[in-house]
């Protein structure tokens, strides 16, 4: 990738050959009130993929997250979804949003939610129809939440909202899931149930998750992409010295193990060509 601080090109990324990247990032720059936040990004993530995207609070994460969304416009480069311009495909994206304190004080109850990710089909103030209800009722019997679809979300535990709140996403049957630090409020079994879930979705479709935290990377990550102003792309679910040295703001690092559900996840030294 021209340009890019990664590791191996995106051609020779195992299913990248011929094949349109459901994300692409070329040259992109993004600045805040002229503060620089992000800086020459350049990636390519495959249909398939499931990406952790890890980093620093204040890092940027969320801002390469909305330019991927099309929610924001770069300072400079270019940002592709679903091989056209964000505004045109991001119908076809599911979103997860961070869970807030705040949802729990809302009357509604958790089939209501679900629906909500259907109004891209319906638009606001119209009926929801019978396939609405089919289809949000299909994916609360995924996530296990059919048996709740009455109960007002401020009943809720954190892990069920989570839970929820991902009926959301997949009601409108998204190519590629955003989710925003969804295992926050969530105990550890819930978020290996969580988790579990995810690695089936990634079956079918691209996932990118983003977290603060990199002990929460889990056996059925594939990538990860770290970002504190500069991004750095793996295409291994390992984190490498420049990631390292992203994440602890220093120039060097030692090698470190971590562990996360059960599983190491070594920091390299440098690749040969860095």
């Amino acid at each position: 990738m021209k340009g890019s601080k990664t590791g191996p090109s995106s051609k020779d990324v195992a299913g990248g050959h011929g094949q349109v990247p459901d994300i692409e990032i070329e040259d992109c720059s993004f600045a805040f009130n002229g503060a620089p936040v992000l800086t020459d990004v350049n990636l390519r993530i495959y249909h398939g993929d499931f990406v952790a995207i890890i980093g620093p609070n204040g890092g940027g994460k969320t801002t390469l997250v909305k330019l991927m969304l099309g929610l924001l416009k770069p300072k400079k480069g270019k940002v592709m979804l679903l091989g056209d311009e964000p505004a045109k495909t991001r119908c076809r994206v599911g979103y997860m949003p961070q869970y807030s304190t705040g949802e729990k004080g809302f009357p509604i109850t958790v089939l209501e939610v679900a629906l909500l990710g259907r109004l891209g089909y319906t638009g606001m103030g119209c009926r929801f129809s019978r396939e609405d209800k089919e289809a949000a009722l299909r994916v609360l019997k995924l996530v296990g939440m059919e048996e709740l679809q009455h109960k007002r979300i401020d009943d809720l535990s954190g892990g069920q909202i989570q839970r929820t709140l991902l009926a959301r996403a997949l009601v409108s049957d998204p190519e590629v899931l955003f989710l925003d630090e969804p295992m926050a409020s969530i105990d550890i079994d819930g978020q290996t149930m969580l988790f579990d879930l995810l690695g089936k979705l990634n079956e079918e479709i691209t996932i990118l998750f983003v977290t603060h935290d990199v002990g929460l990377l889990s056996k059925y990550i594939k990538s990860v992409i770290c970002v504190n102003e500069t991004v750095f792309f793996h295409h291994e679910p390992k984190i490498t010295h420049d990631m390292a040295s992203l994440l602890m703001g220093r120039a060097e690092s030692c090698p470190v193990e971590m562990v996360a559900h059960g599983l190491p996840h070594r920091v390299l030294g440098r690749h040969k060509g860095h």
